[in-house]
């Protein structure tokens, strides 16, 4: 873990929108606690961008004690466990009281690949072990004891990594948001084109 390549707090603390696209490409590290670090380029997101946003916990105004995290300051995680089955990482993004995060869909592996194979239900195909939210969390070992957690510290960070290209990202409409009406279409996912570790292949992209 090298301070200089941490990302700062202040990456977080701007536009949801602008996180969601600049955080294709960053390394995601998480430390266990035998000592090992496993690590994915971040290579898929999705923005939920506050108060007007029907699809956004924070929606609204809403707030309740899973939902509290929403409304700090950018650059901590928002952990949450859905369908009874698994977690989800979100990074809480922009100011205080502004209820926004960014959802992390997918990594391309990077560090330990093999080690995160074993623990994967998807060991033969390397593409499928960290592509979808709920799969990288297992693999990951990330769940509500991590909830609030600063990501600038260990055991759970970002850092810099590979650089995306404006060209390189594509936007789309978010996944799975079916209650949140005119929401349901606005292009606040973004992923890196042709990246075979996205979690659902874009129809149509914008």
């Amino acid at each position: 873990m090298k301070k200089s390549k941490i990302l700062p707090l202040s990456f977080y603390q701007r536009s949801t929108e602008l996180v969601a696209r600049e955080l294709l490409g960053k390394k995601l590290c998480r430390k266990l606690s035998n000592g090992k670090v496993l690590s994915g380029y971040i290579v898929e997101t999705e923005a939920y961008v506050g108060l007007l946003d029907k699809a956004c916990h924070g929606f609204g105004g809403r707030k309740t004690p899973r939902t509290q995290v929403l409304y700090e300051n950018g650059g901590i995680a928002y952990i949450y466990f859905i369908y009874g089955m698994y977690y989800c990482l979100n990074v809480v993004s922009s100011k205080k009281n502004h209820p926004e995060a960014v959802l992390i869909r997918a990594l391309e592996p990077c560090d330990n690949v093999d080690w995160m194979k074993d623990k994967s239900q998807n060991s033969i195909n390397e593409k499928k072990i960290l592509n979808g939210p709920g799969k990288l969390c297992k693999v990951l070992d990330i769940d509500k004891g991590l909830n609030t957690h600063d990501l600038t510290q260990n055991p759970l960070w970002i850092e810099k990594g590979k650089d995306i290209k404006s060209e390189a990202i594509v936007s789309s409409p978010r996944i799975n948001i079916g209650y949140a009406e005119e929401w349901i279409e606005r292009p606040l996912r973004f992923s890196v084109k042709d990246s075979p570790y996205i979690s659902v292949k874009i129809k149509e992209a914008k």
